[in-house]
């Protein structure tokens, strides 16, 4: 009988939180199992393994990431909708670098699967963002990796602790979206 009070959800919290503390490449389920108080076998009742748990943190992930963009850029438009979402992606990375490291390379299985909803909606977050500025619809998903490629590479930099020179890192990120604007107007 598996413990009162753990389920899956509460087993995928629990190895998200781990992955944050300890990256994922380090997270097993010995070390969850350890983390939430039973033995490695009966995590088995609630995720079937390794790259169940992975995939499942990467859902929560996507999911926590698009609330965080979907919400700070409502009610905003053009430069500060997009430093809205920067800030708040940029932020999710920085406090959650293991579950956010489960979400690169992952495939959906199909467009049901759940990483592929939560995937759109962070996606549909930042396209909102990029109807403030005038992109041909043809260039709609050269914007959207360029865009999620600069806020991918500073927040996962700096979560590494990528940045060991002297300049601030809020004036770089800053520099960072004021650059992005400038170069989504001019197209």
């Amino acid at each position: 009988m598996p413990r009162a009070g753990l389920d899956p959800a509460a087993v995928v919290a629990a190895g998200a939180a781990l992955a944050d503390e300890v990256g994922l490449t380090n997270l097993t389920m010995g070390l969850l199992a350890e983390r939430v108080g039973v033995r490695t076998p009966s995590l088995y009742k609630h995720v079937s393994g390794q790259e169940d748990l992975n995939r499942r943190i990467a859902v929560l992930a996507l999911r926590e990431a698009a609330d965080a963009v979907g919400g700070a850029v409502q009610g905003y438009a053009g430069r500060d909708a997009l430093a809205a979402a920067a800030r708040a992606f940029r932020t999710f990375v920085v406090e959650h670098p293991g579950r956010y490291a489960a979400t690169i390379g992952v495939e959906p299985s199909g467009p049901d699967d759940p990483l592929a909803t939560e995937g759109m909606r962070v996606l549909g977050a930042f396209t909102a963002v990029l109807r403030g500025y005038e992109i041909a619809e043809s260039d709609l998903d050269h914007a959207l990796r360029m865009l999620r490629s600069l806020c991918h590479g500073f927040a996962t930099l700096q979560a590494a602790n990528g940045f060991q020179w002297s300049a601030d890192i809020d004036e770089s990120f800053e520099w960072l979206i004021a650059f992005a604007d400038r170069g989504l107007r001019a197209l």
